[in-house]
């Protein structure tokens, strides 16, 4: 079955067919390890992994390779480690940077694993690979594409032609409508940073420029080009980044000499409740909030996976529950049943530029047929693990107070949820109720609510808040 995938470059969907079919690459831009992945970040993850599970599937796990990156050079990093030294934390800066780098992946890869997605098989960071990043700089100098001044380096915008090709618009419009940084060492408003110094406190390293540490863009170049080659299948990411991070990952790239990526995904991004997730909105968490708040990873992969990924995603407290729902269902089907083979209509659903929400269509389609075999092999190929939803979900003889506390949980998430879509009636109505059943809630401003149960909890009392 032929998969065909929409490519960003030429904003159309095409049969996709590998470089090598014996070695298929792919390179997805990774987070930036400051702090918890919110809820959006979890969207390419979810997005991509069923892409490698689609390519593994067609192609042979051996033959496929899949890189994300994570970027561990930002000044937020920086900042953290910063106060922590000033607080008198044991260390130098390098020291205490990596400690916080550290700590942030493992958090990462908890919560991604929590939602079922496979681990890529290169996870690189960029202070790994800053030798190539200075490299793969002076190259571009001595090729007239960047330039040094005040010990920065840049990239000379103008000088590649194509630039502006993925996002479709001018180097011109560009400046005219975007805010771009103006500083005396630019020739050009719109060359962007390769290298810039670093100060006496902050991490650097050494280079032909100076002590200094790379700009952003070029550390996925660097990155992609070491562990893929000079020419590879598919580069993605969220729309974001189309520009200006992927336009310039192009253009230094291809300044290089190299043929980088073939083919270009973007997945949309994500609401919540109908609006962008924003601290200022007070509707911003994190994936490890959803998992505290007692939201199996399942459910979350669920909603994630329900909407195509060229579509907007709203997440919904009602989406949330029919996800539950719908998986319990499946659940009780699929106990004790052995997995056959996937259906073709749900292969040829994912195969036609990775329609999800298609595919899940066609689960409840083999589920109202009881056609457990392949309904089983089909959840088990889009990443649901079926011991991990049994569980979740089968039926047990845990005490009363776990079970409470279970309850609760998905309770408190309940109303800050509501509080998200400013439904303070419906907030109000769960807060008297949690109160009157003996559960003490400590509200916090941008954050879901903490909680604990006294000692006269009656549980019969949050009957019929789900």
């Amino acid at each position: 079955m032929t998969i065909t995938l929409y490519n960003s470059l030429h904003r159309r969907k095409e049969s996709f067919v590998p470089i090598d079919p014996s070695n298929v690459r792919m390179y997805l831009c990774g987070p930036t390890v400051y702090d918890r992945a919110h809820l959006g970040n979890a969207r390419p993850v979810l997005v991509f992994d069923v892409l490698y599970r689609l390519l593994r599937h067609k192609y042979g796990a051996d033959h496929v390779t899949y890189v994300r990156n994570f970027t561990d050079v930002d000044d937020k990093i920086n900042a953290t480690a910063l106060a922590r030294q000033q607080a008198g934390a044991p260390g130098t800066l390098e020291e205490l940077v990596a400690e916080r780098t550290n700590e942030t992946i493992s958090w990462y890869h908890a919560d991604m694993d929590a939602l079922g997605a496979l681990r890529p098989d290169h996870e690189p960071r960029a202070t790994e690979y800053i030798a190539q990043m200075v490299s793969m700089i002076s190259g571009l100098i001595a090729d007239g594409y960047a330039y040094e001044n005040e010990g920065h380096v840049l990239f000379r915008v103008r000088k590649y032609a194509d630039y502006g090709a993925l996002s479709g618009r001018s180097v011109d419009d560009m400046i005219a409508g975007a805010r771009v940084e103006v500083a005396p060492y630019k020739e050009d408003p719109m060359d962007f940073v390769l290298w810039k110094p670093s100060s006496e406190e902050l991490p650097g390293w050494d280079s032909p420029w100076g002590r200094g540490r790379p700009g952003w863009h070029i550390e996925c170049s660097a990155m992609a080009y070491e562990l893929l080659g000079d020419r590879f299948d598919i580069h993605g990411g969220g729309n974001d980044l189309q520009f200006p991070h992927h336009e310039n990952e192009i253009a230094q790239s291809k300044c290089a000499g190299h043929g980088f990526a073939n083919l270009w995904m973007h997945n949309e991004m994500l609401q919540v409740e109908g609006k962008k997730m924003s601290k200022s909105l007070g509707n911003f968490f994190t994936v490890r909030d959803l998992l505290d708040q007692g939201v199996p990873g399942e459910v979350i992969r669920f909603v994630m996976l329900s909407t195509h990924y060229r579509k907007p995603m709203d997440w919904t407290e009602k989406k949330r529950t029919d996800a539950q729902k719908t998986l319990e269902g499946f659940k009780s089907l699929v106990h004790g049943v052995d997995a056959t083979t996937v259906s073709d209509e749900f292969l040829g659903a994912l195969s036609d530029d990775l329609n999800t929400s298609l595919a899940i269509t066609h689960l409840r389609t083999l589920a109202k047929k009881k056609d457990t075999g392949r309904l089983c092999a089909s959840l088990e190929f889009l990443g649901f693990d079926l011991e991990t939803i049994g569980a979740c979900y089968a039926e047990t003889d845990e005490p009363t107070a776990q079970l409470g506390e279970d309850l609760v949980a998905k309770i408190v998430l309940a109303r800050h949820m509501a509080k998200q879509a400013k439904d303070w009636s419906t907030a109000d109505q769960i807060r008297a109720a949690l109160d009157a059943a003996g559960v003490i809630v400590h509200d916090r401003k941008e954050k879901p609510s903490t909680w604990e149960i006294s000692s006269d909890f009656d549980p019969s009392k949050l009957e019929g808040l789900l």
